[in-house]
């Protein structure tokens, strides 16, 4: 039978076992598979993704091609990528079952309205320009939808309305809360003095210090908003999604945090990309 007139055949014979259920059951596969790519989506493990698509991709072509050999090295490697998987994934894993468990896997609340948003970010940021005048290192950690407990047992528990002057005077120099973090959950400040996990991201400037490279590490593994204060210089930066954003003015450190606290948040890059469109308007 010629090609021309199989294939049809064929394709509609697949379309004919095709019920209401099993269009149902592509469409929660494809939401899955979708929000999986956008959790994964400006990570490092994008990368590890393509490269597995790649190895499937030549074990097919092997397989095809009946090259024997090279077939079965890459079969006995599928044994070893079981194992290695859940370690490599491993931030990305909790990240998914702490939104499952949460029961926002597939969508985002804010805990404040409008204008408390608005009151707690200009706070934020009159007290992120105040010390980066004086050169106050300080690890601001914003908490979004992921519960930051685990990090706020480190540090001593405070539970303080957030203003400007407070959080100054948490980061004072040569005083116990000085050198750790400080979590924020909504308007709160919640614990001080936390310890943060650093990156092992051996490909960062040699300029970002210790702070820096623990808000990255915090990052990677979560889904905060972390502003790192330079003691050395003063620079702004804020670390998300394992990407950190430096040299940040008022205006920009603003509407970044407008992000964390809106229902729509944006990613790094999809916030890079809106500034920079509106400052070419």
């Amino acid at each position: 039978m010629p090609f021309d007139i199989a294939f049809p055949a064929q394709l509609h014979g697949i379309l004919s076992t095709i019920g209401p259920l099993d269009i149902v059951d592509i469409l929660i596969v494809a939401a899955i598979l979708y929000k999986i790519y956008e959790m994964l989506q400006d990570t490092r493990a994008i990368t590890l993704v393509k490269g597995l698509i790649v190895l499937f991709t030549v074990t097919v072509i092997c397989s095809w091609l009946n090259l024997h050999v090279i077939s079965w090295l890459l079969q006995k490697s599928a044994g070893v990528l079981v194992v290695a998987l859940p370690i490599v994934f491993q931030p990305e894993l909790r990240r998914a079952l702490e939104h499952l468990g949460q029961g926002k896997f597939f969508g985002k609340n804010s805990s404040l309205d409008e204008t408390e948003a608005r009151a707690v970010v200009d706070e934020l940021v009159k007290a992120a320009k105040n010390l980066s005048a004086t050169k106050t290192g300080a690890l601001l950690v914003i908490e979004r939808e992921m519960k930051l407990n685990d990090v706020s047992a480190t540090g001593i528990h405070i539970d303080g309305l957030i203003t400007a002057d407070f959080l100054m005077n948490v980061f004072i120099p040569n005083t116990p809360l000085h050198d750790g973090a400080a979590v924020i959950r909504g308007k709160r400040l919640i614990a001080a003095g936390c310890l943060l996990p650093l990156t092992e991201n051996r490909g960062l400037s040699t300029e970002l210090g210790t702070r820096h490279r623990a808000a990255i590490g915090l990052s990677e593994q979560c889904d905060a908003l972390i502003v790192v204060v330079s003691e050395e210089t003063g620079t702004i930066s804020v670390a998300e999604n394992g990407h950190i954003m430096r040299h940040l003015d008022s205006d920009t450190l603003r509407a970044v945090l407008k992000s964390a606290f809106s229902n729509q948040q944006l990613s790094m890059s999809e916030f890079l990309l809106k500034w920079r469109a509106k400052d070419d308007d």
